[in-house]
């Protein structure tokens, strides 16, 4: 009798598990994981024994879960949409470094198609002023006097080459503000995607 190989394990980062449907999110990332051979794993999918800790050891409880999650899995597929400000989820942004620390694939999708310099522009409650003679990579600076990067990525340098160093890839499209968080259709194109890397990878 044949054995079935085990799907590959892509973890499913981002802050859909702050919505109120968080649960429910979670599960229709993961059956669009399953149609394509792979089986998603969401950060609530960690059974953690919250009971009579302190507020800061659940904290910890979780991130010590979610880590053993990211370890179990063969890739990461991170939500890099903008999130409370111009860009992605802090706890998304460690996880893609940690992935990337084991050397493994990162992949990453938004649901914005502005590069992040162009969404620090929109952000800013002034128009950003000119450095005269700064390098072109860093030509302007914010209301606080701070520069802005400006090398036409879709997130900070350090997110999009880890991906791009991965061998993974970033999907953008832009949808309606109000499903910027629930809308898979970008999700789904990168699910394709490591798919089809992970496949080449085993077979």
């Amino acid at each position: 009798m044949t054995k079935t190989a085990p799907r590959p394990k892509v973890y499913l980062a981002g802050p859909e598990v702050f919505l109120r449907n968080a649960v429910e999110a979670g599960a229709a990332k993961a059956a669009i994981c399953a149609r394509h051979g792979l089986e998603g794993k969401f950060p609530l999918d960690a059974q953690i024994a919250l009971d009579g800790l302190t507020l800061a050891e659940r904290a910890y409880a979780i991130f010590h879960a979610n880590e053993e999650l990211i370890r179990g899995c063969d890739a990461v597929i991170a939500n890099l949409t903008p999130f409370r400000g111009v860009g992605m989820d802090t706890g998304t942004a460690y996880e893609v470094g940690f992935m990337r620390g084991l050397g493994r694939p990162v992949f990453g999708y938004s649901n914005n198609t502005l590069s992040f310099f162009d969404r620090v522009v929109e952000h800013n409650p002034k128009p950003l002023k000119k450095r005269h003679g700064a390098d072109p990579t860093m030509g302007y600076e914010d209301s606080n006097r701070m520069g802005v990067e400006q090398f036409g990525l879709a997130e900070n340098l350090m997110i999009v080459s880890a991906v791009h160093d991965s061998g993974g890839t970033i999907v953008q499209v832009k949808t309606k503000r109000r499903e910027r968080y629930t809308d898979f259709t970008a999700f789904e194109d990168c699910v394709k995607q490591v798919a089809l890397r992970l496949c080449l990878a085993r077979c």
